[in-house]
């Protein structure tokens, strides 16, 4: 496989079916359901097998495809507690959550993490007898960060992540980031769960230390939305069926091996929008007894 993708979904759609006709060894399951308005595919990779296949980690993949985001001011609610109901499912049920949001506020395809974690609500710090006093038992100690990026901060992100899981101990981290699709179609509109934790900047081949369990020590959920698209795997997809013509594209894409990303004009209207889909939709996941109103009067 020769395109660049951060999809699961997108790397399964392109193999499995051939894999199937040959008899080779899968190790991959994949399940579509149709919710309301949306997509939903269920992807697992159980073994060596899944992972020499498709290319990623042994885990849980949910893919969440949603009519477009520019065509409307706000998700529908129930794209938002779809998204809340799915995240929930790979969440431990008790303990501190900690909310981590990748990215670059500077560069927009980018700003998805930290857009947001502003948006996300940090309880973590409401002692047991302010929630009492104001009817709000039922938050769910929850701490968030947005710590930049490695040209910003001068530390990689994993080693801060893996700072503060050290000092506060939290039952699960949640990792927001922004992610690449083969796909124009998918941009804005795709959210990927999953329980494998993610690799900072590896759908744009700036690979970072890993933010994953194995790492931390936690059970780490990565959840993003795909906001840019390789300009080489771009022109493959829409020129050629052949994975052997990549490179004679790329020479042409790309000269003397300047890599490029198409992220569509309206670029920031998507991500503002996808962030508070994302973002209440973890708001919800961790505080389901209030209504989506009530956690934004809080925010």
């Amino acid at each position: 496989m020769v395109f660049r993708t951060d999809l699961a979904l997108e790397m399964a759609e392109s193999v499995l079916e051939k894999a199937q006709e040959e008899g080779h060894p899968i190790g991959v399951t994949s399940k579509v359901e149709k919710q309301g308005e949306a997509t939903v595919t269920y992807i697992e990779v159980l073994d060596d097998n899944g992972i020499e296949l498709i290319g990623k980690p042994v885990g849980k993949y949910i893919t969440i495809e949603v009519p477009p985001l520019s065509d409307a001011p706000s998700a529908p609610d129930e794209n938002t507690e779809l998204l809340a109901t799915e995240l929930r499912k790979l969440l431990p049920e008790e303990g501190t959550i900690l909310v981590f949001g990748l990215g670059n506020t500077e560069i927009t395809p980018d700003a998805l993490g930290p857009l947001s974690a502003g948006m996300t609500l940090a309880t973590r710090h409401i002692d047991e007898e302010l929630r009492r006093v104001t009817g709000l038992q039922h938050l769910r100690p929850t701490a968030v960060l947005a710590p930049g990026v490695l040209g910003q901060t001068g530390i990689e992100s994993a080693e801060i992540v893996k700072g503060i899981v050290d000092l506060i101990r939290p039952a699960a981290v949640i990792v927001i980031d922004a992610l690449v699709s083969k796909s124009l179609a998918r941009l804005g509109c795709t959210v990927q769960i999953s329980d494998t934790g993610i690799s900072p900047g590896a759908g744009v081949g700036n690979n970072r230390p890993q933010v994953n369990t194995d790492s931390l020590g936690v059970p780490v959920i990565a959840i993003g939305v795909p906001t840019i698209v390789d300009a080489a795997t771009l022109a493959t997809d829409l020129l050629s069926p052949n994975e052997e013509d990549y490179d004679e594209i790329k020479a042409y894409v790309a000269p003397r091996g300047a890599e490029m990303m198409v992220t569509p004009r309206e670029i920031d209207l998507l991500v503002h929008r996808a962030s508070r889909l994302v973002s209440m939709a973890i708001n919800r996941a961790l505080h389901p007894a209030y209504s989506a109103a009530t956690i934004q009067e809080l925010l």
